[in-house]
């Protein structure tokens, strides 16, 4: 099945980027980033910024951006039957040069996971951004990606609000 991307989540202010790969099926179907209940990046970004999952989701992202944290996934489009990362094929890669340059103070791009990270390295020529940017390769926060506990993540994941 044929996958898009949500529409990216930013404004002027933002000044970190997290970018996933690809949003899965609950995330799709509710037409909103990090839906599935056992997710770890909403309870994460609560322990961060005070996004809690229990805040309405416009809320939720109204926290974000004023904490100058931005979302958006590497990919536009892919095909993929289910929500694993490792079942995705032809991927294709947003216009991630493009959107930097229309969010000026974006200094550091954080990956959500493995999958984000290598396909941004396989899709995106650094030359091709508008400046140099701070890339940080963070864990999964899938339920899928059990094989670390939820404090070990949010400790690797104070990179995002570092400097903020």
């Amino acid at each position: 099945m044929q996958s898009f991307c949500l529409p990216p989540v930013a404004d002027k202010k933002s000044r970190v980027l997290v970018l996933g790969s690809m949003p899965g099926v609950a995330s799709l179907r509710a037409q909103q980033y990090y839906a599935h209940p056992r997710n770890a990046f909403w309870p994460i970004m609560d322990d961060l910024v005070g996004a809690s999952p229990a805040l309405a989701y416009p809320r939720r992202l109204a926290t974000l951006k004023k904490s100058g944290i931005a979302l958006w996934d590497v990919l536009a489009c892919c095909f993929r039957e289910g929500s694993l990362d490792s079942a995705i094929v032809g991927e294709e890669v947003n216009d991630l040069a493009g959107f930097l340059a229309g969010h000026p103070g974006i200094a550091r791009i954080c990956f959500n996971g493995a999958k984000a990270a290598e396909s941004f390295a396989r899709g995106i020529d650094l030359a091709t951004l508008p400046r140099a940017v701070t890339l940080v390769r963070l864990p999964s926060t899938s339920p899928a990606h059990a094989g670390m506990n939820r404090a070990d993540k949010l400790a690797a994941w104070r990179a995002v609000v570092e400097g903020l």
